[in-house]
């Protein structure tokens, strides 16, 4: 592990697909999955915490459609905490790129803050990214860190990622680790997806730490906690949010 203590996937880790018929065939439940069971004996035998970005799953309990979960792993491989993504990606991006999470997918409704060694850890997904005021809600509640696993459009990735994820870290004094999904991801059945890549991790007052590019590989970054009660001791805005009416 090359002395790292923290590991992070992107979204969906098990299973990049656009057709519902490939999903239905291939998917699992969480108690089922093999991509799960495996990253979970990956952190006891290496004594590491693991984020699973997320992973698409069969929701037994649900309506019908799959679930996009992310997984926080203990080092001893227990599951530390789960998160259902809230935000679902129902977009028209052009006449070719076209998108309705919602059809296969049902929305989570809570959002999680879990804790490493006591360090909050705010857990969101791909498309929450533009959604602030989750992010504010989970750093006001004590988030230092925020995980947003991605697989992100090659389009809006271009124009939005970098841009977002430092806002994020910016208005919040916080980390933001978000490994994402790169290249092109084959079709057994239906079309090709393609995806951003340039998974980042960025501190608390906007700086880009690490890029790890568009080709498939592995980031190693440092951080340094207390740079988080520097940015906000310098810009505390976390504490001065103000009511206010909607005049017309």
């Amino acid at each position: 592990m090359a002395g790292a203590s923290f590991v992070l996937t992107p979204e969906v880790t098990n299973c990049v697909s656009l057709s519902r018929a490939h999903q239905n065939q291939v998917l699992q439940t969480e108690a089922d999955d093999q991509t799960l069971a495996g990253l979970r004996a990956t952190a006891r035998d290496h004594s590491v915490w693991v984020l699973v970005g997320s992973l698409a799953l069969i929701d037994a309990q649900g309506d019908g459609r799959f679930v996009n979960r992310s997984f926080l792993i203990r080092p001893d491989g227990t599951i530390a905490a789960r998160y259902d993504k809230i935000h679902m990606f129902d977009v028209t991006i052009s006449k070719t790129e076209t998108y309705h999470e919602s059809d296969g997918y049902r929305p989570g409704d809570t959002a999680t803050l879990a804790q490493i060694d006591g360090i909050g850890v705010g857990m969101t997904i791909c498309y929450d990214l533009r959604f602030p005021h989750l992010f504010r809600d989970l750093a006001k509640s004590g988030a230092r860190i925020f995980t947003v696993p991605s697989a992100f459009s090659p389009e809006t990735g271009a124009a939005h990622w970098e841009t977002l994820l430092r806002a994020r870290a910016i208005e919040n004094g916080c980390f933001v680790l978000a490994p994402a999904q790169c290249d092109t991801h084959p079709a057994i059945n239906g079309r090709s997806r393609r995806t951003h890549g340039h998974s980042l991790a960025i501190d608390p007052w906007g700086a880009v730490l690490a890029d790890g590019g568009d080709l498939p590989g592995v980031t190693m970054v440092d951080m340094d906690l207390s740079a988080v009660d520097d940015a906000r001791s310098r810009l505390p805005s976390l504490s001065h949010d103000r009511n206010y009416s909607l005049g017309k």
